[in-house]
């Protein structure tokens, strides 16, 4: 008798990830350090001077991180309620926050007590950052408003009410000590001018605004909220030029390259997408296990730290060219050699060779079609573990039994369930151009086996219904696809004729000659 062959899973081909020069860029760090704070962590900002200390602000402390650190190298503890956005100052000294408690606080770096308390608004400030003179404070509220702040007389120079909801995002210029922009939960996205006592543009993000950003050129701004990352040009009063949505949730921050040409957003859906600032097309995406809430990539872009809502602290550090060399030279020796001794040995000619019998190991379906237990073969590929990241294994199963003769008899005799994942595995795969040719004759079979018992279970109804307009909407796409492709052919065979009609009639000198001017070279 025989031996059993194993059932053939065909091997089709996989479209790989093209390796691009961003791709090689993004993936050059290192596995993610995770530090757990004390809460949500709302905000990220690196020092602009070297060493890049960042700051994290979580819960109601502020947290100062060295670069290589995993506990804070400096803390400030002095809030009532939670703090939000520690932001430094240009010369990496001073650092400001707001806070639950409606006050704007100001650090020196070296202390732990804050040197100012600016109060005057009435709700939460969500947002503070430095003016590029060093010697103002810009903070926007829950109270609609925004102020500008005098550092060294701790006095309140001016207020702005022309938001309608909360303010919780902002930026300040760097080329412009008077400049700075605010977005709203009213979706507005508003430029100030410190001179003036009104806004000098408005934009409509429509969405409630989460982040901003102003390009290094500061002719562009970049906001986020809702699913969408929007740019603008300032240079055209505000005009959209582009408009993204690659996110499935709220995008909650926004931060640049070193270089400014890539742009990266964070969001809900617990992705970090990386955009290239020319052509907006997403080059890379970083996949992580809470939603994110704050994204920051160090000034040289040595490190990119993610806060998440779980309240983990993501750091990630790029590889320095030493580890990448030492990485590419480390090569793993052989293990075992004693056993490999002799492998490449060629045998003589009247050697003898004896040949050991290799035990192959059937799967578990396999031993099932073995024993002729085909209704329990084709259980086993139903299991989801196999329909849902295997489904060629399951198809192939399905066409051995078919090729036996017994495809019909494991279809029959199953209950509401069974066949309900019966019909939710052809409706996923059906229409694949792979399968289809196998899973078309299962549905006819199914539907010739169970056509007496429609009627009686309205989840098996509603799957045999999604079935049929599945097929019906596949069958009328083949159609349409082979219209275009008449259309086509059509076309090409005309622009072959205007090809051929275009031809040189004559030559001379190697130069094409028609018309009037071949006839009289021919004549001659």
């Amino acid at each position: 008798m025989a031996s059993f062959k194993p059932t053939r899973i065909p091997s089709y081909p996989k479209l790989g990830e093209k390796v691009t020069q961003d791709t090689l860029y993004w993936k050059n760090y290192k596995t993610p350090i995770q530090i757990k704070e004390f809460g949500a962590v709302t905000t990220i900002d690196f020092s602009p001077l070297s060493p890049y200390n960042y700051a994290v602000t979580a819960s109601t402390r502020i947290h100062i991180y060295g670069p290589y650190s995993q506990e804070p190298v400096k803390t400030f503890t002095r809030f009532k309620d939670t703090a939000y956005s520690g932001t430094f100052r240009s010369d990496g000294q001073l650092l400001v926050a707001g806070s639950e408690d409606s006050v704007v606080r100001l650090f020196d770096i070296s202390g732990r007590v804050a040197l100012r308390q600016f109060c005057g608004h009435s709700k939460a400030v969500h947002v503070t950052n430095f003016m590029s003179d060093r010697f103002r404070i810009f903070s926007g509220s829950d109270d609609y408003t925004c102020r500008l702040w005098d550092i060294p007389n701790s006095a309140e120079l001016v207020t702005y009410s022309e938001h309608t909801d909360y303010v919780r995002c902002g930026t300040t210029s760097k080329l412009n000590p008077d400049l700075f922009v605010t977005g709203s939960y009213d979706h507005t996205i508003k430029v100030f001018d410190a001179r003036t006592d009104k806004s000098v543009m408005t934009m409509d993000h429509s969405q409630p605004v989460e982040s901003v950003l102003l390009f290094p050129s500061e002719g562009l701004l970049v906001s986020a909220g809702g699913r969408y990352v929007k740019v603008w040009d300032l240079l055209k009063g505000g005009q959209a030029l582009v408009s993204l949505k690659n996110h499935h949730k709220t995008v909650t921050s926004l931060c640049l390259s070193s270089s400014g040409q890539r742009l990266l957003s964070g969001s809900l859906d617990r992705h970090v997408k990386v955009y290239n600032t020319t052509t907006y097309k997403v080059v890379h995406n970083f996949d992580y296990a809470a939603s994110i809430l704050s994204v920051a990539l160090a000034p040289d872009d040595a490190a990119l730290v993610v806060g998440m809502t779980n309240g983990i602290l993501s750091v990630k550090h790029r590889k320095s060219p030493e580890e990448k060399t030492e990485a590419l030279s480390k090569k793993r020796r052989p293990a075992y050699r004693v056993f490999v001794k002799g492998r490449n040995y060629a045998p003589k000619q009247d050697d003898f060779l004896v040949s050991k019998p290799v035990k192959t190991h059937l799967k578990k379906y396999d031993k099932q079609l073995k024993g002729f237990q085909v209704s329990k073969a084709l259980d086993t590929v139903l299991e989801p573990w196999i329909r849902m990241k295997t489904p060629e294994v399951t198809v192939a199963v399905m066409q051995e039994l078919n090729r036996r003769g017994t495809l019909k008899n494991a279809l029959a005799g199953r209950d509401e369930k069974g066949l309900s994942v019966l019909l939710s595995f052809l409706i996923s795969n059906v229409v694949d151009p792979r399968f289809a040719p196998v899973l078309v004759n299962v549905a006819e079979m199914i539907l010739d086996i169970y056509m007496q018992v429609v009627g009686q279970s309205p989840v098996v109804d509603k799957q045999i219904i999604k079935l049929q307009e599945l097929i019906e909407r596949e069958i009328d796409l083949q159609q349409e696809l082979v219209e275009v492709l008449g259309m086509l052919d059509t076309l090409f065979a005309t622009m072959a004729t205007k090809k051929e009609a275009a031809a040189p009639e004559g030559r001379a000198n190697g130069v094409p000659v028609t018309g009037a001017q071949g006839q009289s070279l021919q004549a001659s």
